[in-house]
């Protein structure tokens, strides 16, 4: 009975999450999925756990619903994976159950996401459905921006003919990036950037950020939503309201440690092992 990661490139977290399962004293195993192929024999043994952390986010669900086939417990299961992976899967949880976001519109014709951004108004964000790390988000500030940038999305092929269009939120150049482990928000960081996409991957700095019963009743909430282990979950602050904007699965968390002093790879390796008999 063992814990294994599972990556498809061995990234400093898969490493950390190693090294925390060591001192948590859970036997763990790294183990590389490149080659896996699905009927070739057991991946798993009885009663072992996989904490999956393929990077590719279609291979990790993909991954987790073959060894869920076969009775495995994933962490996080693949039925989360398939919510958070999908903006407007995760838009519509988030909608029903009443938790704050920014607005949004859904077309799918150019002309018709044009005349949702006029509706919403300008500045207005497009964004792919499928994405992370801040990529292919463009913020549109007038109607003939919104006409090149639909245009060119139009012609990207099938994931880009579904045009999400969100409200452009002034967030003071910072948005709160926090981690919920089983449940309980652990940590949050600031991601500060003089650009308005925030990523830490795309150079947005960290700083520790003290969450309040506010916030943490919130992420509960959004836990509660969408299910899983571990949760990544950014939130922007408008007018002094929160709002979630987006929720991950398997979130990066090399640049959170440092500013928050929290072990977030040990409270994730901890949760997975207890999985196993949930």
């Amino acid at each position: 009975m063992a814990l294994l990661i599972i990556f498809t490139r061995l990234r400093l977290e898969e490493k950390l999450l190693n090294e925390a399962a060591k001192r948590e004293n859970i036997p763990c195993e790294l183990r590389n999925v490149t080659d896996f192929y699905y009927g070739g024999g057991n991946f798993c043994a009885p009663g072992d756990v996989v904490l999956a952390r393929c990077v590719s986010h279609n291979q990790n669900e993909s991954v987790a619903a073959l060894l869920e086939s076969e009775n495995v417990r994933v962490v996080n299961p693949s039925g989360v994976m398939r919510l958070c992976g999908n903006k407007l899967s995760t838009t519509l949880a988030l909608q029903t159950a009443k938790i704050p976001q920014p607005n949004f519109r859904i077309a799918f014709t150019p002309e018709s996401a044009l005349e949702a951004s006029r509706e919403l108004g300008f500045p207005v964000v497009c964004k792919p459905i499928l994405g992370s790390w801040g990529r292919l988000l463009a913020k549109v500030n007038d109607p003939e921006a919104a006409e090149a940038v639909l245009e060119h999305k139009s012609m990207l092929g099938a994931m880009h003919n579904v045009f999400y269009i969100q409200e452009y939120i002034e967030k003071g150049g910072f948005d709160v990036r926090a981690f919920v482990v089983n449940g309980e928000p652990i940590c949050a960081i600031n991601r500060t950037s003089e650009h308005w996409i925030t990523n830490t991957a795309r150079g947005g700095r960290a700083t520790n950020f003290t969450m309040d019963g506010d916030v943490e009743e919130l992420l509960k909430r959004t836990h509660d939503t969408i299910g899983g282990e571990f949760l990544a979950v950014d939130l922007f602050n408008s007018g002094g309201r929160w709002l979630v904007n987006e929720v991950n699965d398997g979130g990066e968390f090399r640049n959170s440690i440092e500013p928050t002093g929290v072990d977030i790879p040990g409270a994730v390796v901890r949760a997975a092992w207890e999985a196993r008999v949930r």
